[in-house]
């Protein structure tokens, strides 16, 4: 008996089994199309997840950059500092996003 990866959740059950005891998959009636088509699933949805974490990550350097100029408030001020702040974590949130997903298209098969 060994272990092997669940297609459809990524955790170990036995080559044995008919159906995974976390998820439900059913191996045993799974064709190797149908375990392809689950992989590919859930690539697609990390992918949209990821994608949906840049967009935030977009969005809080926007607002950032906004109250830095647009807020009124001067360079010292704790406003400023924090738009500082919100802008330096926007860009390198949104910059480590882009690579993880240049990285899960580029290595993934």
């Amino acid at each position: 008996m060994a272990l092997i990866d669940c297609p459809s959740c990524n955790k170990k059950i036995s080559d044995k089994a008919d159906n995974c005891p976390h998820c439900g998959f059913g191996l045993g009636e799974a064709s190797s199309e149908d375990i392809v088509r689950k992989q590919q699933l859930k690539k697609f949805k990390k992918l949209h997840s990821i994608q949906n974490q840049s967009m935030f990550a977009m969005l809080l350097f926007i607002a950032g950059f906004g109250f830095m100029y647009w807020g009124g408030a001067d360079k010292g001020d704790l406003q400023y500092n924090l738009a500082v702040l919100s802008v330096v974590i926007g860009f390198v949130w949104y910059i480590v996003n882009r690579v993880r997903i240049v990285i899960i298209k580029r290595f993934s098969s």
